[in-house]
């Protein structure tokens, strides 16, 4: 006897279809927790990037206002502010310990500088080096830039520099830092922090820094945004505010993120 079987696997047309809707619908799923995911991970990052932005600034103005009025020699101010919103600083201190007196009058303003006296010692300063000179007879100097030294006999030159008068014997050459910092809006989708050593092409030191506020604590309680007489200051509040690079499409009315840091420095070489 012969047995005849009839198979029933397969699948009809509607279960294919509500297969593949299945399968879509999953898919679907597992892809937007990609994309959120994804989204989230890239806001953090972001945000990371904007804080570290921000600290940095922050700290790097910090560490050198707390050098500001180092040695310096009489009438030049430890901080120059211009209010200008985003603020501007200049910042004077002396951190090389260098310094030689002229042990000759020059003869016109584009003269080297003699430092041949006993003692004197000029193998401190360097080629491409913005130093100070001050003339302590009216209390008064200028800088330049130092275009070659002659350790032996010790004489330095300042072609690209000339001065702007003959200096007198006597008068010093000082080693000084000169920084400026101030936010460079030009590109208005990442503007920057910039630094500036003397008169030396400024560097850019932080992405995406929008704004920069200054505050001064003068001697008799005032703050203020420009202070009337630079040594009379004893504190200088810092306000940095930073934003993401990318704009946040959650985001409608400001379309970025913003950090803001704040701080307060007190002059250690300021009075009291």
């Amino acid at each position: 006897m012969k047995l005849l079987f009839k198979s029933n696997v397969g699948m009809t047309l509607i279960e294919v279809l509500i297969a593949l809707l299945m399968t879509g619908i999953l898919t679907a799923a597992m892809f937007k927790v990609y994309v959120n995911q994804h989204h989230a991970w890239m806001i953090q990052d972001r945000v990371i990037e904007m804080q570290q932005n921000a600290r940095a600034a922050a700290d790097e103005l910090s560490r050198q206002l707390r050098m500001a009025g180092y040695e310096l020699p009489n009438n030049l101010p430890p901080v120059v502010a211009y209010n200008t919103n985003p603020d501007t600083i200049v910042i004077h201190y002396q951190s090389a310990g260098c310094s030689a007196p002229i042990d000759k009058a020059m003869p016109q303003p584009s003269a080297e500088l003699d430092c041949t006296s006993p003692g004197a010692d000029v193998s401190c300063f360097y080629i491409g080096q913005e130093a100070y000179i001050f003339d302590p007879n009216v209390e008064k100097g200028e800088f330049f830039e130092i275009s070659h030294v002659q350790v032996t006999p010790g004489k330095i030159q300042h072609n690209k520099s000339p001065l702007s008068k003959c200096y007198p014997k006597n008068s010093v050459i000082l080693a000084l830092d000169r920084i400026k910092y101030y936010v460079d809006r030009a590109d208005t989708l990442h503007p920057k922090l910039m630094v500036q050593l003397g008169s030396f092409p400024p560097q850019v030191y932080a992405e995406d820094i929008v704004d920069l506020q200054f505050t001064y604590l003068m001697k008799n309680g005032d703050v203020v945004d420009v202070p009337p007489i630079a040594k009379d200051v004893r504190a200088i509040g810092i306000t940095v505010r930073s934003r993401t690079p990318q704009k946040d499409v959650e985001f409608t009315a400001t379309p970025y993120r913003y950090e803001t840091y704040q701080s307060r420095v007190y002059l250690r070489n300021m009075g009291t």
